[in-house]
């Protein structure tokens, strides 16, 4: 076993934990370093184009920005109640799902989620790229994704100390960079004549609430793998309000920036969102600082898509093989793969960014909001917050290894979905009722639950009190309810 890892060790210093369970001794920090790290990596040109989706898809910004709040705090409550399990149970969040789909079982939606790791990383790099071209004056963005795919490996590599050292410096970086923009904008347009033209319209409120939405839930498969370090006493709900905090308060500042860009923009800042935001700054030092900026926010949210990733490659192998860590050396090579096939996805979908970024966001919707309703549903109305840790390793434990009353619900969370899609290759019926609204997300989060809870109360056998590795494995089961 690696030896413990004090708290002054220095976040240069390479991470030597991976999926296992992380010991009390090698706990460390306070529910604060989770809000400056979402923060951070919230705070960032990904958000504020998220948020410029919800005008030049037809809305207006007055009614924009409350949508996307509405939007980041309904996805925010799902994301930071994921975090909160961190500190009580010390594994990664996708380990801790094997105790509601089974160890073999937990693959089946880990699959998305490492698609979705490619996909966030792909995306931001397109963007960090073009900063990154600006910065140093290369030619291409080619150039500047390649440089910022090397970076984010450099971190990733480090690990969990120099993750959160990153959202620190974001969070300082972020709201200068994107609070100096605000002020610009307001500045150099007539922002208040660009708003309230268009009458209020359902189907585009609720796209600025899916999309709000969407950028908190994505966070739930490895919101809290960044927590599970913090000391086993440390309250759920400071480590709920952290998270809540800070992804919420950084991402709503930045779609509201997107959105009220959008506004007075338009085509223009569709066409090249860094540049836009660099001419916008005023001055070439001024646009070198915010591109910097850029730079540093995109660095943070793409290490915790690199980080993540790897940790849920290894979470799948893992499953089948018994292993609970790996070699160094081995760690280093997931991480520098993943980092390279992100990058060149990047170099290869950099031409229609904007519109695959919005049919991404939503899709991945429709596969991670039945998970999400399923780990919570379980872990705190079903379980009540106990879990036998060491199962969570075991095929052969007390979670085995297929859950087909979990993984039932899951499918059947995905599939009601369906009809209330609204992608750019399929619009399903009632979605065209709607007016277009897409609210498939409400239907699979609800839908699973509903279903989840009353066949998870009759079948599960929860442990009377949560085991962790140093216990005797001897507690007698919860009778089933």
């Amino acid at each position: 076993m690696p030896s413990p890892e004090p708290p002054s060790r220095s976040p240069l210093a390479a991470e030597r934990r991976t999926i296992e369970v992380i010991p009390d001794a090698e706990r460390h920090g306070a529910p604060h370093s989770q809000f400056t790290l979402w923060f951070g990596a919230s705070m960032q040109i990904t958000a504020v184009v998220d948020g410029a989706l919800a005008v030049v898809s037809g809305g207006d910004a007055l009614w924009a920005v409350p949508g996307l709040l509405a939007g980041n705090v309904l996805g925010g409550v799902v994301m930071a109640l994921h975090s909160a399990q961190g500190p009580r149970l010390g594994v990664p969040q996708m380990i801790s799902s094997r105790a509601q789909f089974g160890v073999h079982g937990a693959v089946v939606p880990l699959v998305m989620v490492i698609f979705m790791y490619l996909g966030f990383a792909a995306t931001g790099s397109v963007l960090a790229g073009q900063a990154v071209r600006r910065l140093l004056h290369l030619h291409g963005t080619t150039a500047g994704i390649l440089v910022f795919g090397a970076l984010t490996a450099a971190v990733a590599l480090a690990g969990y100390r120099l993750i959160h050292l990153a959202g620190r410096v974001a969070t300082v970086a972020g709201s200068l960079g994107l609070g100096y923009l605000l002020v610009a904008l307001f500045s150099r347009y007539d922002v208040g004549a660009h708003a309230g033209n268009r009458p209020f319209d359902a189907a585009a409120f609720l796209l600025a609430v899916s999309l709000g939405a969407g950028w908190q839930l994505t966070f739930g498969p490895y919101v809290a793998d960044y927590s599970r370090y913090l000391p086993r006493t440390t309250s759920p709900r400071a480590a709920f309000w952290a998270t809540f905090a800070g992804s919420v308060t950084g991402a709503q500042w930045a779609m509201t920036l997107g959105a009220l860009i959008a506004a007075v923009a338009g085509e223009r800042f569709l066409s090249d969102q860094v540049g836009f935001v660099g001419g916008l700054a005023g001055p070439e030092a001024a646009a070198l600082l915010v591109y910097l900026v850029v730079l540093v926010g995109k660095l943070t949210v793409n290490c915790l898509n690199a980080y993540g990733g790897f940790m849920s490659v290894l979470t799948t192998v893992t499953a089948f093989d018994g292993r609970s860590r790996i070699s160094p050396a081995a760690r280093a090579a997931y991480i520098t793969a993943f980092t390279a096939v992100a990058t060149a996805v990047a170099v290869a979908a950099s031409a229609d960014f904007l519109d695959n970024f919005k049919n991404f966001v939503l899709l991945l919707l429709m596969v991670f909001t039945p998970w999400s309703a399923v780990n919570l549903t379980d872990y705190y109305l079903v379980s009540r917050e106990r879990v036998d840790i060491p199962a969570l390793y075991d095929p052969d434990g007390r979670y085995g290894r297929w859950n087909v009353p979990a993984l039932t619900c899951y499918a059947a969370g995905v599939l009601a979905q369906v009809p209330f899609l609204a992608q750019k290759l399929y619009t399903g019926p009632l979605t065209e009722r709607l007016g277009g609204a897409d609210v498939s997300w409400i239907v699979g989060l609800v839908l699973t639950a509903a279903l989840y809870l009353p066949w998870a109360r009759r079948t599960s056998r929860p442990p009377t009190a949560t085991i962790h590795p140093e216990e005797e494995r001897d507690l007698t089961t919860a009778p089933s309810a």
